[in-house]
């Protein structure tokens, strides 16, 4: 299906969404905090999404996506948060969507989905250059 890489900051959470994905058919690594070799982590694993927990005021997590954003401009980078105005901030910190919590798992399934098959269409565009 699709590799992604998920940082959460609590571990029960992180639990339900590594089952759940790869209940889904989903291939996932998980990430708890964010660890000084979060970048690397992209880089070996190479996955098609990146999910940031959107803690509180979402500034570590806005700093991650830049960096991610930098280096790799087509990888997507989801905010997950239970934050109820992310909807109105996500976008402005570079992230390409969210995912509210609690979340729906359909929800979930449908938009991940939705940004593998766009980093796939980027990757093949890459390789054709």
């Amino acid at each position: 299906m699709g590799k992604v890489l998920i940082q959460e900051t609590e571990q029960f959470i992180m639990d339900v969404l590594i089952l759940a994905l790869e209940m889904g058919g989903f291939s996932v690594m998980g990430s708890l905090g964010l660890e000084p070799d979060f970048m690397e982590k992209i880089a070996d694993y190479r996955p098609h999404v990146v999910v940031l927990d959107y803690r509180l005021d979402g500034k570590k997590a806005a700093e991650i996506c830049a960096l991610i954003k930098e280096k790799y401009p087509c990888l997507p980078v989801l905010a997950l948060s239970c934050n109820s105005n992310i909807h109105l901030d996500y976008d402005k910190h570079g992230f390409d969507d969210y995912i509210r919590k609690p979340f729906d798992i359909e929800e979930l399934y449908t938009i991940l989905r939705k940004y593998i098959a766009k980093s796939e269409a980027c990757e093949e565009e890459i390789s054709d250059l």
